[in-house]
């Protein structure tokens, strides 16, 4: 199985090996998909492309909610040798017309309702985008539909071939397109089946949008390469996440950790015995990534939901996972994000040498799942490798049992009085506080020290504190010399499109107050 280095290659082989086993369940539109129905969808889908005129490696987008037709286009599109282009529902004008204009994108698929959203976008690129509509019920809505090609399957991509093309968050300036090949694709969900020994009797549920590279590699890509299912509603709900695991029989999820928290918050709602509950006995883990998971809030799922809590990483450039904490009853670490996976990391100084272990420096990852390149933009592709390790710009120690524990970002030290501060130590004090639903500690100028430390917290519905009361909090745990000068309650922080909160764009929302 793991010889199979293209999309195409597992539509194809789990349609031949297991057809009758489902893939997809849509629980908002009542749909599922067996793999025999996967494989007609991807070869009507590649007819239709053709009928379009559409040329292979032509980039071909998405801007959609997740749901039954979202993900037969995000195989779809890549399995006829065309570059997916997921558009970020949830992004700003400025973003998104970066993203189309930037892509080449040659054609968008698109609900109702974002249409007008998208008009206005196709609008400021000023170049003839074509625009085909998506219905939840009655499905993509093709000018002609074309009948599937005599040879179904007629498109075979390479390994090498680009994939998919996905920007970065963006945390500094306009985000980076990283055009990921099949090969990059198929290798990011095996790592995911094998850091989380998934089999084809495991079925994820997807809460993440599939326009973000954790729902994308960890809940659709994983299940096609392991022969799995996955149930995607088309929104993230806490009040339907465990009556959905309980309908459908679901095994594990892929959560971020506000996520977390709002399933924690009403937890005393659910009408479920956690733990002895038979309704969620398929249930085994949940995974945490795309943000730092507190080691106090992994400690109150388990206490509360009874199963495992496992933290990972991953990145847009890795096409995912590169490290994860191991499945009991192997030893996971609160605090770390687990061992590397079907790729090789490093700790690096400056010069790409690495370091011993407890030493911190750059995290440097290395293996098949990594980006070829930055689309159109050479200087930040040579900028980003040093011969074949790409530099993630994320500052770590690994113990000396290779254990990956994330310090902060080369880019967010705040330097105060000569002396470097990670925000993330600050961070995790805040969220040790019950009131507590999300914070983020940065530096911003101070003429005296260079840069002071500040915090912005939001405090979780139902609670309340003040910012001396914070203060107080922290000094006792990072002294007063890490302590917050100042602490901004905010209503939202922030954020990416997998929950990331942003943090380089807090200075200047703080200088604005």
């Amino acid at each position: 199985m793991s010889r199979i280095q293209t999309v195409r290659g597992y539509v194809d082989h789990h349609a031949l090996t297991r057809p009758d086993q489902p893939f997809l369940i849509a629980p908002d539109t009542e749909n599922s998909l067996n793999f025999l129905a996967l494989k007609q969808g991807v070869d009507h889908i590649g007819a239709n492309l053709d009928e379009l005129g559409v040329a292979t490696g032509a980039k071909v987008g998405f801007l959609l909610n997740n749901g039954f037709w979202t993900t037969q286009l995000f195989i779809g599109v890549m399995a006829n040798q065309r570059v997916i282009v997921p558009l970020n529902a949830v992004a700003g004008a400025r973003q998104l017309e970066h993203v189309l204009g930037h892509s080449d994108t040659e054609i968008v698929f698109v609900s109702e309702e974002y249409k007008s959203r998208l008009q206005d976008l196709i609008k400021a690129v000023g170049r003839n985008i074509k625009m085909i509509m998506v219905d939840d019920q009655s499905g993509i809505q093709w000018p002609t539909d074309a009948p599937i090609h005599s040879k179904p399957g007629a498109f075979n991509p390479a390994e090498t071939d680009p994939a998919l093309l996905l920007y970065t968050s963006g945390s500094t300036g306009l985000p980076k397109g990283a055009v990921l090949s099949h090969r990059a694709v198929v290798n990011g969900g095996l790592n995911v089946a094998k850091g989380h020994h998934l089999t084809a009797s495991d079925r994820a549920l997807c809460v993440l949008p599939v326009y973000h590279i954790n729902g994308a590699m960890v809940t659709v890509s994983a299940p096609l390469v392991s022969g799995s299912s996955v149930v995607m509603p088309s929104r993230f709900s806490a009040r339907t996440f465990w009556q959905t695991v309980a309908e459908y029989g679901c095994t594990w999820a892929s959560l971020v950790p506000t996520i977390i928290k709002y399933l924690l918050d009403r937890a005393d709602q659910e009408p479920y015995s956690f733990g002895d509950e038979p309704r969620l006995a398929t249930f085994r883990f949940g995974r945490s990534a795309s943000a730092p998971l507190p080691a106090v809030v992994l400690e109150q799922w388990e206490e509360t939901f009874k199963v495992p809590m496992i933290e990972t990483i991953g990145l847009t450039e890795t096409a995912g996972t590169v490290a994860t904490n191991p499945m009991p009853p192997a030893e996971r670490k609160p605090g770390s994000v687990g061992l590397a996976v079907g790729n090789e990391i490093i700790i690096a100084d400056d010069n790409g040498k690495e370091l011993k272990p407890d030493q911190e420096g750059e995290v440097m990852i290395r293996g098949a799942n990594l980006l070829d390149l930055y689309y159109k933009n050479p200087e930040a592709t040579e900028s980003s490798f040093l011969n074949d390790w790409f530099r993630t710009g994320d500052l770590a120690t690994k113990d000396k049992d290779g254990y990956l524990y994330i310090t902060g970002r080369i880019k967010e030290l705040i330097i105060r009085g000569g002396e470097n501060i990670a925000p993330r130590e600050i961070d995790d004090v805040l969220y040790q506080h019950v009131s507590i639903l999300e914070a983020a500690t940065v530096g911003v100028e101070d003429e005296n020290y260079g840069q002071e430390v500040v915090a912005c917290v939001v405090v979780r519905d139902g609670y309340q504190c003040s910012a001396e009361e914070l203060q107080s909090f922290c000094e006792k745990e990072v002294g007063a010399y890490k302590t917050p000068k100042t602490i901004y309650f905010m209503d939202d922080l922030p954020k990416g499109p997998s929950g990331k909160i942003l943090r380089l764009k807090l200075p200047k929302i703080i200088a604005e107050l």
